[in-house]
């Protein structure tokens, strides 16, 4: 039976195949994933239609596909082959036995190496070909990092992880990659370099992102708030958070509560221009970027006015587990009036987000730290964070979106505001 691209939502087209999940010869059940497709907005695994036997890849890894392509065929109630198996069996059992009669010898110990590189080299294959680009570029031992996505695959954010954790090993030396880059410097070959085709998806963001620097009248302006009442109110009620909601209480929540507390004094932060008309918007649609299998990604938290503190945690870490699965929908990735991004959960001190089209502000939430403030003619320590706020200014004027930053900051600095709407 063919295995056909399903529709993959609405104006899109056309896909990337990914990686394939299955091997030609591979046994398959029903409904078991085969491949993954990268379009324009997430990541998508297309199943079996039956169960059988995979029998043909009709386009490799980065190869453009149309919805209705095939693009493999399942022989159906088929099984795979076990002379396969039973070969490899029969050349364990021969290896195991050479190895036994000249393990004392000192040619053993530099045979073993060779023996275990070919299940080696077929462990690294499997990894998708971004992250195998990953652990090129630093000279990683995949063996060491743990795997979080799908059958215990790699992904880059498992690499990165691993990197910024310092538990990242070098190949063929026992040390930290931060450790041991001097001596993978020393040994490492001639200067290469190695070009690897972007991402469907990295495409589209890389377009959108040029678009909106061509378009919009782009501004950002800064305020820094004193994080302490959200932290204190924060410490005080999380674990009778968790224990009645069953989800942990973030800095997230609270974001979400002023912006949309603030939004309802500044109109303009949440509409749109549409040809020569501005379109406000009475509901606050907020994206919220999370960590997916491939980066990056924004899905929207809808209606976000309406929500209590519970419902946008219980959302915002649905988003974030099915996003490491590569299970959002492409309905909850689009849309959205407005964006929250936070460079702080990777160290960012600063920055200038740039506008998501056809959205006319975003917010830029960074690192929190420990800086002497001045507080009734006292010098004090006071845990702060710089908000950064990217502006249309065809649309919002200077004073406006100050004044939303200023609403913002207040919420946070006295969140008693975001319970009785002040």
């Amino acid at each position: 039976m063919d295995v056909v691209i399903p529709a993959l939502g609405e104006s899109i087209t056309e896909a990337t195949i990914g990686e394939w999940l299955k091997k030609a010869g591979d046994a398959v059940k029903a409904d078991e994933p085969i491949v993954s497709l990268e379009t324009d907005k997430v990541a998508i695994e297309v199943n079996a239609p039956v169960a059988g036997v995979l029998r043909a890849h009709k386009f490799k890894e980065g190869d453009t596909v149309t919805v209705g392509a095939v693009v493999a065929t399942v022989e159906e109630g088929a099984a795979a082959s076990a002379a396969p198996a039973a070969k490899a069996e029969a050349s364990k059992v021969a290896s195991a036995s050479a190895t036994a009669t000249v393990a004392s010898t000192p040619a053993a110990v530099a045979a073993t190496p060779s023996a275990e590189a070919p299940a080696e080299a077929a462990a690294y294959e499997a990894i998708a070909p971004a992250v195998r680009v990953l652990l090129d570029t630093y000279n990683l031992d995949s063996a060491g990092i743990t795997g979080t996505g799908k059958d215990g695959r790699l992904t880059k954010g498992d690499v990165l992880a691993a990197i910024e954790a310092g538990t990242a090993r070098v190949k063929g030396a026992n040390v930290p990659a931060s450790a041991g880059a001097a001596a993978g410097a020393v040994s490492a070959p001639a200067r290469r370099e190695e070009r690897v085709r972007m991402t469907r998806l990295r495409q589209t963001i890389a377009r959108r992102l040029k678009e909106a620097q061509n378009t919009a009248a782009m501004l950002t302006t800064f305020n820094d708030v004193d994080m302490s009442a959200v932290m204190a109110a924060r410490n005080q009620y999380k674990d009778l958070f968790e224990k009645k909601h069953g989800v942990r209480l973030g800095f997230m929540s609270f974001f979400v509560k002023a912006c949309a507390l603030a939004a309802k004094d500044v109109p303009s932060v949440n509409a749109r221009i549409d040809g020569d008309e501005i379109v406000f918007q009475e509901f606050f649609d907020v994206g919220v970027a999370v960590s997916g299998a491939g980066g990056l990604v924004v899905p929207i938290l809808r209606d976000a006015q309406d929500k209590s503190f519970a419902d946008i945690e219980v959302e915002i870490a649905d988003f974030g587990r099915r996003a490491r699965d590569n299970r959002l929908k492409l309905e909850e990735l689009q849309g959205g009036t407005f964006t929250i991004s936070n460079g702080g959960i990777f160290g960012s001190l600063m920055s200038t987000p740039i506008l998501s089209p056809p959205q006319s502000a975003i917010l830029g939430m960074h690192r929190i730290e420990e800086r002497p403030v001045v507080v009734k003619g006292e010098i004090v320590a006071r845990p702060m964070m710089y908000l950064a706020l990217s502006y249309d200014h065809r649309i919002v004027d200077g004073r406006e979106a100050v004044t939303f930053l200023v609403r913002v900051k207040e919420a946070l600095e006295d969140p008693t505001r975001l319970v009785i709407d002040l």
